[in-house]
């Protein structure tokens, strides 16, 4: 299964998503996720819905985030070279911060660089979208029965403000500071190794796998749910591997992962 969310006609929809020809296309129109009830609203109240849709490819489509959460829950420092080149001890147990739902951004959208900070980093990320209510799940619970797939994130940082604030909502929550997309698939396989790759104007500056976890998707699982209930369509981000650094005005990312893709943003320093 994969899909995205975009726009067609001026319409929202979500589409189900191929590989042609080495690249993805949108091949069909697919059913909203329960948890996306702005969009079952829109179309309950509309008169008509009817469209003669084409195959399109998938970079040529109006993208938008893939996910409409309730919350994004992030995990910090969950490799061990990304928390060594900040200065920073390996946790004991998984380190969390939330991260706000007016944060999130689509593919190729762009990232404004507040005037508050005078560094913003690029921090690439696979993230983990739920797909059915989990709560106190156990250590040894097949925690896949609660993921509806996987997509990717930027978790966007003013790390000059992380540092000053002591605590990281201001410094991770500025809006568009959540890039995620293209796609959410459950057709990649994490425990087996996924290597994501951030780049900054085509240089590679991150390149890291998910098999260095520090805390395995399991266990982040069982942590995050002793605590919080997370709900369909909720977002969860494990992590980012070494190479952080700076963006400035105009500089493209691009974070990758085989089978999912590649989401683009741009960055520029916002005036206000």
């Amino acid at each position: 299964m994969r899909y995205c969310r975009f726009v067609f006609e001026e319409q929202v929809l979500y589409g189900v998503v191929e590989t042609r020809g080495g690249e993805f296309w949108i091949v069909d129109l697919a059913p909203a996720p329960e948890e996306d009830l702005a969009y079952k609203l829109a179309h309950a109240r509309a008169t008509s819905w009817s469209f003669d849709f084409e195959p399109l490819p998938l970079r040529q489509a109006r993208l938008l985030a893939p996910v409409t959460p309730s919350k994004i829950v992030c995990v910090g420092r969950n490799y061990r070279e990304h928390a060594a080149e900040l200065g920073n001890e390996v946790p004991a147990e998984p380190l969390l911060f939330f991260k706000p739902v007016s944060s999130l951004l689509p593919p190729g959208g762009v990232v404004h660089m507040p005037a508050q900070s005078e560094r913003v980093d690029f921090e690439g990320e696979l993230a983990l979208v739920i797909g059915k209510r989990a709560t106190r799940i156990q250590p040894d619970a097949f925690w896949r029965d609660y993921v509806r797939g996987y997509t990717l994130a930027n978790d966007v940082t003013a790390r000059d403000l992380q540092k000053k604030d002591g605590q990281w909502t201001r410094a991770k929550g500025f809006d568009t500071f959540c890039p995620v997309g293209p796609i959410v698939t459950d057709e990649v396989d994490p425990e087996a190794g996924l290597t994501l790759e951030t780049r900054v104007n085509g240089e590679l500056r991150q390149r890291g796998s998910t098999s260095d976890f520090i805390f395995p998707l399991g266990q982040l699982l069982a942590y995050i749910t002793a605590a919080i209930t997370l709900e369909p369509g909720d977002l969860v981000l494990t992590g980012t591997p070494a190479g952080v650094g700076p963006v400035k005005d105009d500089d493209r990312v691009d974070v990758s992962i085989e089978g999912l893709g590649v989401l683009t943003n741009f960055f520029a320093r916002h005036p206000g």
